[in-house]
């Protein structure tokens, strides 16, 4: 469950949704009968932010895990789908998130992620510029780090004799210039209902990529990943 009272939000369950193309809409007078437009605001952007953390379990050894994790661009885009993902560069990625709003107003996210060679077992991923693209009224600033705990012993000495543990911590903020008509809404209520939005997109994104991540790491290692595994997911 989210908890806004901790310095990190732990993602354990949310309802599926099956398609990167959700539309979440709020009722609001003033943009029922609005055409809307996106045009250039005045004043400061409004910010939206979370810290979030969550794990997935590898049934193999970390330096097996992390020989995985380190040929990405083998697993990277495969994964990320329904996510539209080109490559940029050797280790960078331009991701179109899927489209998302509220009061009327909608956004389709597109976001440069670079992930950076390890350093004792733990990975990081920043936010960098898409080459000749200006991203309309938003910006994102996405660190993550994943960090490799390998687990001795596994309870499922058929499948693995060991575990591994990739823990992993997002720090995410984004910045959007409203249009006038939503600027014209109480304050309290855009930014509730940003945040908020804000944690059902890293939930839907988050879950679905580590369930996919999982059943393409053990299928790489010609194992079914476990059932009580896959229940949780």
């Amino acid at each position: 469950m989210l908890s806004r009272n901790k310095e990190y939000q732990s993602i354990e369950s949310f309802e599926s949704l099956e398609s990167a193309e959700v539309v979440l809409s709020v009722a609001s007078s003033i943009a029922e009968n609005e055409v809307v437009h996106i045009e250039k605001s005045v004043g400061t952007p409004t910010m939206f932010c979370g810290r979030y953390q969550d794990k997935m379990e590898m049934y193999a050894s970390a330096d097996t895990v992390a020989e995985y994790l380190n040929n990405h661009g083998s697993w990277f885009s495969r994964c990320a789908e329904p996510m539209r993902v080109e490559p940029l560069g050797e280790n960078g990625y331009a991701l179109v998130v899927g489209r998302f709003g509220s009061f009327g107003y909608e956004v389709e996210p597109k976001i440069g992620l670079e992930l950076l060679p390890p350093e004792d077992r733990v990975y990081r991923i920043r936010t960098i510029p898409i080459p000749d693209y200006q991203a309309p009224g938003y910006e994102v600033d996405y660190n993550s780090s994943l960090q490799l705990i390998e687990i001795q012993e596994s309870s499922i000495p058929t499948i693995s004799s060991e575990i591994t543990t990739v823990e992993w911590e997002l720090d995410l903020k984004v910045y959007i210039n409203f249009p006038k008509f939503i600027q014209r809404l109480p304050k309290s209520l855009v930014q509730s209902t940003g945040d908020r939005l804000l944690n059902q997109i890293v939930r839907q994104v988050s879950r679905r990529l580590t369930r996919k991540v999982q059943e393409d790491f053990h299928q790489s290692l010609g194992i079914e990943l476990p059932v009580n595994v896959k229940k949780n997911k």
